[in-house]
């Protein structure tokens, strides 16, 4: 590598903030007759582990940049005052746009690929970089974004693909031109747009967790803050008024799939106000954790305390499993739980009291035949002074036998106390039929809805596509919803090719270290593995789940080596940033009718059905960015394919 000496008047240092989140920056004259070598070198010392294809990729391009910037001041003399910002990293992810020009106030992302032709994935990266700009980037938010690829060895000739400008390196100069017709209402200084807390996503769950435990401020956005954050203050007054009031309360809070339940759990059972207000137990010490988060989701539960415990905490002590949780207190009358605040993760499938006694059968007679919401309201009652049980209620995902019982358990579980005046149950409107009647005191609040989607990027209706596809079957209603997400962002392709799938999954996140991609598939289906997806029990059930979700990209045990399969019971309730989705042979449409004569049994089902239409609706909204449908090439599986496509889900492309 040749020496470099930095640009004149240290231009790309002139607007940084106190750490640099970019390898230059600078208005366009000072780029455009700074050296080569320079803007090289500067992007080296941001990026030092560059590899050797990425530096020539730089030599490559930063030349005929430099020339498109220089011709678009030649044509509009106000362009000197544009800013160019190459290899901005996106706060707190491990993307980087190639470069991103500043000028009048709008704001052109550009992405370069050293090719004649742009693949599928490279306009959904590009497409993704402008959206999440428009979405959480508070500068960004109404002003226009343009999302522009550029194939380096393709002509000059202008396109528009998917809502993606397209265009050779040679005509870049006229499209900055043109992108800068309609100005924005206000300019955007590169002090303003660099502000490293003017991007703010919405963290994946994974990332809440570590934020969370380190007390580290999460990411406040307004579309998750207004989701999210009068949940949070609802339970926060209710376990005031119970620790004022030494009174028991149990809150049922709803929301639709992806709508931040796990993480409004997250936040209560880290929330500092519960030391306050713990009471001291025998020998004078209030409880160190006063708030746990259970969850019968053993993949969520593994995941979260690996996180946890990457992240320099004690995963264990915040998340625990709800089995052996039930367990441990059923079997031992006088142990008194630490905790203040019970979060019960997907209460909608709390066992009923045959699951239980079926699940723990050396404890029959200590556990009493009773449900798991009974157990937890008698768990409750045990805690000194005060409590709150707060159930976290979704909707459609029973995909186990025993968890059919639905709400009314725990209707029954507070009727059945020996002491059901002192409860007050807490919940949305949409509940109170279930309480109808009841001698128990309620208390109905909006606030304890959450009925916006807010884990996928501008995804509002990927909801009621799913249930388009798989509640109705019909393709008409599907297909114009899969439009609609798809221009949002949210793609869903479908494929008979396995390996282009995993191509467009490693294109799409193509050194993107923190991305997580993986394949994901039913467990009842029997014929995958004959087509290179093995979900066979033997396999799934050694699944190290933690390390699969969080291990880096490169790791043996790594979602991202596309080598191994999770099926829905190790993906429910967590997320991946694409997943690619095998199809299985115990749903497929036969005769325009959704059909699971593959499936085989499935013990103690009360509907079998709908438990494998739960299946699917879990696998296909587990990606935040999109989901590629494998449908295996397969006289059995055509219908099935023709059914997706004429469902509006698009081809994979190659």
């Amino acid at each position: 590598m040749p020496e470099h000496t930095p640009p004149p008047d240290n231009a790309h240092r002139a607007a940084a903030p106190d750490q640099a989140s970019y390898g230059w920056q600078s208005d366009l004259p000072k780029f455009y007759d700074a050296p080569p070598r320079v803007v090289r070198g500067r992007l080296k010392d941001f990026i030092p582990d560059a590899g050797a294809e990425q530096i020539r990729a730089w030599d490559a391009s930063i030349p005929w940049l430099q020339r498109e910037c220089r011709e678009l001041v030649a044509a509009y003399a106000p362009a000197n005052t544009y800013t160019a910002i190459l290899e901005y990293e996106l706060p707190r992810e491990s993307r980087r746009p190639d470069v991103i020009i500043l000028e009048n106030g709008v704001v052109v992302v550009l992405e370069l690929k050293g090719k004649d032709a742009p693949s599928q994935a490279d306009i959904d990266q590009v497409f993704c970089y402008a959206r999440d700009l428009r979405s959480y980037h508070a500068e960004c938010a109404d002003r226009p974004v343009h999302a522009v690829l550029v194939p380096t060895r393709a002509d000059r000739t202008h396109r528009t693909l998917d809502g993606v400008h397209v265009v050779g390196p040679e005509g870049v100069d006229r499209l900055l031109l043109e992108c800068t017709r309609v100005p924005a209402s206000s300019p955007l200084t590169p002090e303003a747009f660099l502000r490293r807390d003017a991007y703010a996503p919405l963290p994946s769950l994974v990332r809440a967790a570590r934020d969370l435990f380190a007390r580290e401020p999460l990411p406040r956005i307004k579309r998750a803050r207004a989701a999210t954050e009068p949940a949070v203050n609802r339970v926060t007054e209710i376990s005031h008024r119970a620790a004022a009031t030494s009174t028991r309360h149990l809150v049922l809070l709803t929301g639709v799939p992806g709508a931040g339940k796990t993480l409004v759990g997250l936040q209560l059972v880290h929330a500092g106000f519960l030391d306050d207000l713990a009471i001291a137990r025998a020998g004078g010490d209030k409880p160190s954790a006063p708030a746990v988060f259970l969850s019968g989701n053993g993949p969520l539960v593994q995941v979260l305390q690996d996180a946890l415990k990457e992240a320099g905490g004690g995963g264990k002590v915040f998340v625990r499993d709800v089995k052996n949780y039930v367990k441990h207190y059923s079997q031992r009358k006088s142990s008194i739980p630490p905790e203040h605040l019970l979060v019960f993760d997907e209460a909608q499938r709390a066992w009923d009291a045959e699951q239980v006694g079926r699940k723990h059968p050396g404890s029959r007679g200590r556990t009493e035949d009773r449900s798991e919401p009974e157990h937890f309201i008698e768990f409750a009652e045990r805690i000194p002074g005060w409590c709150v049980v707060v159930g976290l209620v979704g909707t459609g995902q029973e995909i186990h036998a025993g968890e059919e019982g639905g709400l009314v358990q725990w209707r029954r579980a507070i009727e059945g106390s020996p002491n059901p005046s002192a409860w007050t149950v807490h919940g949305p409107p949409a509940l109170r039929a279930v309480f109808e009647q009841s001698r128990v005191t309620t208390d109905w609040s909006p606030a304890l809805s959450l009925d916006t989607e807010i884990r996928y990027h501008l995804a509002p209706r990927l909801r009621d596509f799913v249930e388009a596809l798989l509640e109705r079957g019909s393709s008409a209603e599907a297909a114009l919803l899969a439009e609609e997400l798809y221009a949002g962002g949210h793609r869903i392709y479908v494929t008979r090719d396995l390996e282009a799938a995993k191509r467009h999954a490693r294109e799409r996140y193509n050194n993107t270290a923190d991305a997580r991609y993986g394949l994901l598939a039913s467990s009842k289906d029997k014929d995958l593995p004959r087509f290179g997806v093995d979900n066979t029990f033997q396999t799934t059930k050694r699944l190290r789940v933690g390390r699969w979700y969080n291990a880096p990209q490169d790791d043996p045990e790594s979602c991202c080596r596309l080598d191994t399969v999770a099926t829905e019971f190790s993906a429910q309730g967590l997320e991946l940033d694409l997943a690619i989705v095998a199809w299985g042979s115990d749903y497929v449409r036969r005769d325009g009718h959704w059909s699971i004569e593959r499936s085989g049994k499935t013990r103690f089902a009360k509907d079998p059905l709908r438990l494998r239409q739960n299946v699917y609706r879990v696998l296909l909204t587990r990606g935040r960015d999109g989901t590629v449908l494998f449908v295996p090439p397969d006289a059995w599986f055509d219908e099935t394919f023709l059914f997706l496509g004429n469902s509006g889900i698009r081809p994979l492309a190659g």
